[in-house]
């Protein structure tokens, strides 16, 4: 009788706990440790399907037997990743041999789905028998004898290992995948197996593989004549497909294709075409074939019409084919996207049975190729274009460019379909093109790509230097490619800069640095951030920092919610423009609240997950790699501080430190901000807030009547406050949502609609209909009138043409007036209401008019700005009514703002009242105030993000509660510029240079706006105090004019909206919207200067706006990952931080965290004037080491010797915990690392925040751009090197000095 196991007992044997099987192979035997003697009853039950392989099984088992390598080509689908493992497995079982099989996949997804598969074909539990490995997750025990893992993971174990002996078999899957890590685990397989790892047996597979170039790699010397390895071809395939070629659909379609060139990679709109015909065209084919209801085939469901894989280049292709399929309403097409960044949901999908009646179809870029079988795929179709990864020559920087993909890929792409049924594919280009022009294989990454990573390990390996160790691999790379990578890996610290002996820029010593780095399985730069991280004390936020940005985005934003999605990610910036503190934001939430218990059950988290917009599994994969560096950092001696409850300065002097962190790792990928011309801009956006408004172009005449459109297409950004037409154009301005006096999300969410792909339409009527509604009144005046529309006030009013931005009507009489002061909002920046006998007098009659009526409970639902009356009262005395808008609802409660005094409060909802609409032709009496002449000092930015509570609570104390003498600036956006004066017995002393004094602030030029206003302000309180203020002669005629005006609109307006149906309409594109204060970034590096920057469209940065143009010092953008487009013409920023707006910050950075600097001086050398850093210059050419990443600086504030001194000091500071020896990082106590951490903190606060603050200068550029040793060496001071013997390794040398004329 057989014995049977249930599940639950497998599942007792085997605990995802247990070690992995620990195997050695000697030179005679292997041994390992003794199964459970249930498992082997597990073997003898399975039965092999019936592929094309095991007709081959006995074979194969011989041919592995007896050869040390051996090279296996099979059609996709012929068993060979699934079926041959398990031969081998089998047959160690019979012979009750040791085994040990490991088989690679190049992607995760794939690793993973083919050991489930595995596991259920032969029914056991995943993680017994069969297991799997990629990154951080393991399905193994000890009891494992078949374990499928990435690529990389096998690579990291044999690097670890410099071994191959963990294991009897390694499978390596698809090698036709040419990929860097592929070609680095050949050269290892083959170094290893000729050195001290000969029996292990290796096994080779592909389809599509050139047999003859690998056989020859492994090839075997014997009797001095290269024998190479053993090659088998698995003969027959599950099912046939029949190609397809353009010159076979010429009679199917009568779309004229453009010829194809070899040189011009893309897809025109013809061939887009073709293939959604061809999609159309598949009913019509399967009709053709006798009637077959749905089929049974190995267990699976076919559905009556096939499933469709489209292979297109990348994620815009994918899209815009998605947008013309859904346009196919009738027929019946199930469409997903496949690529690395749809969200999981999205992905899952793919591999689900259609709704009876439908056709799937897949688009899908090359992860569907090897890494994703969809069994039910009946046909492809194949653009035959990829986007590879090449270095660009110029800047050395990555680059996804579009080409055609090899035969070798195409023909895998042709494999998915046929698995289970005839299939077809059809390849958008002509059998000549085919045969001619599209190349047998794709060129090997390694002859493309950056060598970083496989430098690392070929350092660690320690098996010679990396030119002779890489000139052995399968196609080596070329000298001048491992020559760069040597540079950058010491422009990043992780060789010594300086080498001992001949040929220096091949190869260096490792530093402490470049041994962490090379046991981190993450980008270079996040590894160097974690162990900067760990210098400065923000090593916990440094960890999710690179483990957010290892992974694919836990950000999910779905394609229909941008906008909401874009949202969340700004609010969990919290105000710094930084992708990456939005990452540690979020994820710090979420892992509070699952600490907190708020997530405890699962559909808590999910909802948690779509209201955030956060993927769940995704942000668990982060958490997973959060804690394997944290503890991998460890092994290092780098540990995470138990950080008590911070207070606010603590925050974001940490945050600050940070970002300069961040700034550090990722050096040098700088850019700085372009220019901006006031004066256009300002006449650009009609002396609008640039803060709160974005423009609109291109309207239709007549456009006020579209104004309820407009706000509808907003409605998604938030809550319009007014909309201003003025000829073509519309202005959108925004209600402000918070105390925040930055640039509104609100704002940042309108720019991110003109990136949606689709411009925006209005729905407008015939300018004749239009017309013919006046009747017999002329109304072409009005085709592009200046309208108003104030949805506040819910007014719209024509403005006239040269009406001013100044009403002296609403002036205060004097340019000197007092002001009670009620509410601060920030430093500089409060409310308050004049406080003249006059205007008193206005409010008590208001106040008294308001609640001698009888007021009524307000009937409508409350929303932000809804305008009403409140209670207030003072401590003990009588609540009264007083004019309020709504600021923010809370549950039963209202924060409420007091529109004639200018204080909030929070009111119970109940006791609101109805606003009288005869209460509104009072002005409000309430007044927004800001100081003038100042702005933030570098001390109040790092320790409040940009004023520090000190600075905060000073400002309150001087001013809160307190009836001021204010003198009037000017007058912006509605607010007026002032500034304040505190009377004391003596003088007058003004709030503004107090706050200066004490360091909180520094003296800062006003705007152009704000200076052109007050000339104007000025001329008319001259005039109104000499009486020669004459009011606008025309004012009665204009105020006609304006009611004839008025109540035309307000006709048409009632026209239109009653009888809206009857009209034909036709569509306007519009243009925008936009904003000219969107900064453009340039590199830092004078040999990129003039390239475009494009920041990623998902960064916080890609909208990023310039506030305060008239500052005019530079500021920096730090960019995590740096690529070109296909031209080579556009650099690409990826995890960007927009850095503090400290003068003279980004050229502190550069210089802190640059290898070299030689310091610049005007000709007296009176002072420095610049410096060029970056690897130094070759002695014998004098040309730069590495010039394409040389960065030359023009100071724009005042730096001296001091500067430099404390510059050294710092990175002395930073060498004392990033170093190899007897005192280095390994050795160090815990209460030792703290004080070398706080040692460091300080320091670069010091830096920062120097009293009194760097001069202003104006930039002056060297003669000799970027041209090094220019110093005459009588004037050079090198400062001594900190080696002292007791320490090595460390990470950088210290700056010389150029000695000064004093």
């Amino acid at each position: 009788m057989k014995k049977v196991f249930t599940a639950e007992q497998i599942s007792d044997w085997f605990t995802s706990e247990a070690t992995f099987a620990n195997i050695k192979l000697t030179d005679g035997a292997a041994e390992t440790k003794s199964a459970d003697p249930d498992i082997l009853i597990l073997f003898l039950f399975y039965k092999y399907p019936s592929l094309p392989i095991t007709k081959n099984r006995e074979e194969l088992i011989s041919f592995i037997e007896n050869n040390s390598v051996v090279i296996i080509r099979g059609a996709t689908g012929s068993g060979k990743t699934t079926q041959l493992p398990q031969f081998i497995l089998d047959h160690c079982n019979e012979k009750k041999a040791a085994c040990n099989i490991v088989v690679t996949q190049p992607r995760k997804i794939g690793a993973t789905s083919i050991a489930r598969w595995v596991a259920t074909q032969r029914k056991c539990t995943l993680g017994s028998m069969v297991g799997y490995q990629v990154g951080l997750e393991k399905m193994a025990t000890e009891h494992t004898r078949l374990i499928y893992m990435t690529t990389g993971v096998l690579l990291q174990k044999l690097v670890s290992a410099k071994c191959l002996t963990e294991y009897s078999h390694i499978f390596v899957d698809e090698v036709h995948e040419r990929t860097e890590e592929m070609d680095f685990l050949l050269l290892i397989l083959r170094k290893l197996l000729h050195s001290n790892s000969r029996y292990v047996k290796i096994i080779l597979m592909s389809a599509t593989i050139n047999c003859r170039q690998f056989a020859e790699y492994f090839g075997t010397l014997v009797r001095g004549k290269m024998n190479p390895a053993y090659m088998f071809e698995v003969p027959g395939a599950p099912y046939a497909i029949e190609e397809f070629y353009l010159d076979n659909l010429q009679n199917l379609f009568p779309y004229r294709v453009d010829s194809l060139h070899l040189d011009d990679p893309h897809i025109s709109v013809e061939m887009y075409n073709l293939a959604i015909g061809l999609i159309q065209s598949f009913d019509e084919m399967e009709g053709k074939v006798p009637s077959r209801k749905s089929e049974k085939e190995d267990g699976m469901i076919l559905s009556e019409r096939g499933s469709v894989l489209v292979f297109l280049p990348g994620i815009n292709e994918i899209c815009y084919m998605q947008e013309a399929l859904s346009k196919l309403v009738h027929k019946r097409l199930q469409v997903y996207s496949l690529h690395s960044t749809v969200t999981m949901e999205e992905q899952n999908g793919v591999f689900l049975s259609p709704v009876p009646g439908y056709r799937k179809v897949i688009l899908s870029t090359n992860i569907a190729e090897s890494s994703v079988t969809v069994p039910d795929v009946k046909y492809v179709i194949d653009f035959c274009l990829v986007r590879h990864l090449v270095c660009d020559q110029d800047t050395n920087c990555q680059s996804l460019r579009l080409t055609w993909a090899s035969k070798t890929n195409c023909n895998q792409r042709k494999g998915r379909a046929g698995r289970v049924s005839k299939g077809y594919c059809y390849r958008l280009v002509t059998k000549e093109f085919w045969n001619n022009e599209i190349p047998e294989y794709m060129t090997p990454e390694m002859l493309l790509a950056p060598l970083s990573s496989i430098m690392l390990k070929v350092k660690l390996l320690n098996m010679g230097d990396p030119r002779s160790l890489l000139s052995a691999a399968l196609s080596p790379p070329n000298i001048g490619n491992i020559v760069r990578t040597v540079l950058q890996l010491k422009e990043m610290g992780a060789l010594s800069v300086k080498s001992d002996g001949k040929g220096q820029n091949e190869d260096g010593e490792l530093t402490f640095l470049g041994r962490v780095l090379a046991h981190l399985p993450v980008d270079l730069y996040l590894g160097k951030m974690i162990v900067l991280g760990h210098v400065f004390g923000c090593l916990d936020e440094c960890l999710i920092i690179a483990a957010s940005h290892s992974l694919k985005s836990f950000f999910a934003i779905p394609s229909m919610q941008q906008l909401a999605g874009h949202r969340s990610k700004l609010a969990f910036a919290r105000g710094t423009p930084s992708d990456s503190i939005a990452f540690v934001n979020a994820f710090k939430a979420w892992y509070s609240s699952k600490k907190r218990g708020q997530l405890r059950h699962p559909k808590d988290e999910l909802d948690w997950g779509r209201e955030n917009f956060i993927q769940i599994k995704r942000i668990r994969e982060v958490a997973e790699l959060y804690e394997d560096l944290k503890n991998r950092a460890s092994q290092f001696n780098m540990h995470v501080q138990a950080n008590n409850e911070p207070d606010y300065t603590s925050i974001h002097r940490l945050q600050f430190i940070l970002q300069v962190v961040i700034a550090g790792a990722y050096y040098p990928n700088y850019f700085i901000q372009g220019e901006i011309d006031e004066d256009l801009a300002s006449r650009e956006l009609n002396g609008l807030n640039p803060r709160t408004t974005v423009v609109l172009r291109n309207l239709p005449p007549y456009s006020f009547l579209y104004y309820k459109q407009l706000q509808s297409l907003f409605r998604l950004c938030g809550q319009v406050k007014s909309i201003s037409f003025e000829s073509s154009r519309a202005y959108m301005e925004f209600y402000r949502t918070s105390k925040d006096s930055g640039v509104l999300p609100e704002v940042s969410l309108a720019l991110l609609l003109a990136q949606q792909g689709r411009p925006m339409e209005l729905s407008v009527y015939p300018i004749e209909q239009i017309e013919k509604c006046a009747g017999n009144r002329n109304i072409t005046h009005m085709k592009y009138t200046r309208v108003n529309v104030d949805f506040q006030n819910q007014s719209i009013c024509p403005v006239g043409v040269v009406s001013s931005t100044i009403d002296p009507d609403k002036l205060p009489p004097n340019r000197l007036f007092v002001v009670n002061i009620t509410e601060v909002v920030e430093v500089g920046h409060f409310w308050g209401f004049q406080a003249d006998e006059a205007s008193l007098e206005k409010q008590r009659h208001l106040t008294a008019d308001i609640n001698k009526r009888t007021l009524h409970p307000v009937t409508v639902s409350l929303y932000p700005n809804l305008l009403c009356v409140a209670p207030y009262s003072e401590l003990n005395e009588q609540s009264l009514y007083y004019r309020a808008k709504i600021l923010h609802m809370r549950g039963n409660t209202v924060e409420v703002f007091f529109l004639d005094f200018g204080n909030a409060a929070v009111v119970a909802s109940s006791s609101l009242r109805e606003l009288p609409s005869d209460l509104l032709i009072h002005p409000f009496q309430a007044q927004e105030f800001q100081l003038i002449g100042i702005r933030p000092s570098a001390q109040s930015i790092i320790m409040g993000n940009q004023w520090s509570s000190r600075a905060r609570d000073r400002f309150i104390m001087l001013v809160k509660g307190k009836s001021l003498i204010v003198s009037l600036y000017s007058i912006l956006h509605n607010v007026m510029r002032v500034q304040l004066l505190i009377n004391t017995e003596t003088t007058n002393t003004s709030v503004a240079d107090i706050l200066v004094e004490e360091g909180h602030a520094v003296i800062a030029e006003e705007s152009f706006d704000s200076k052109q206003n007050h000339d104007a302000l000025m001329s008319l309180y001259k005039d109104m105090e000499t009486g020669s203020y004459v009011p606008n002669a025309a004012s009665s005629s204009w105020k006609d004019r304006k009611r004839e005006d008025k109540d035309l609109i307000d006709s048409l307006l009632a026209h239109f909206s009653k009888s809206d149906q009857s009209f034909s309409r036709t569509k306007v594109q519009l243009h925008g919207p936009s904003t000219p204060h969107k900064i453009n970034f340039h590199s830092l590096s004078h040999k990129t200067y003039y390239k475009t920057v494009c920041v990623e469209r998902s960064s916080i940065n890609s909208l990023a706006l310039n506030e305060n143009p008239h500052h005019k010092h530079q500021r920096m953008l730090v960019a995590g990952m740096v690529s070109v487009n296909s031209t080579g013409t556009c650099i690409l920023l990826k995890n960007a931080s927009l850095m503090p707006d400290i003068p003279g910050l980004p050229v502190l950075i550069t210089m802190l965290f640059t290898p070299l600097m030689e310091l610049r001086t005007n000709e007296e050398r009176t002072c420095y004037t610049g410096a060029l850093c970056g690897l130094g210059w070759n002695s014998q050419t004098q040309e730069g080491i590495l010039p394409e990443h040389d960065i030359e600086l023009a100071f724009d504030v005042k730096f001296d010797v001091e500067d430099i001194t404390e510059i050294n000091a710092l990175r002395m500071a930073i060498n004392c915990l990033v170093c190899d020896g007897p005192f280095g990082t390994l050795h160090l106590g815990p209460e030792k690392i703290s004080n070398l951490q706080e040692n460091c903190q300080e320091r670069l606060l010091r830096l920062f925040t120097k009293s009194p603050p760097r001069e202003a200068v104006s930039p002056v550029y060297y003669e000799n751009l970027e041209k090094w040793n220019q110093v005459d060496p009588s004037l050079r001071m090198d400062i001594q090197k900190p080696d002292s013997g007791k320490t090595r390794g460390f990470l950088f040398q210290l700056h010389p000095v150029t000695l000064l004329n004093t």
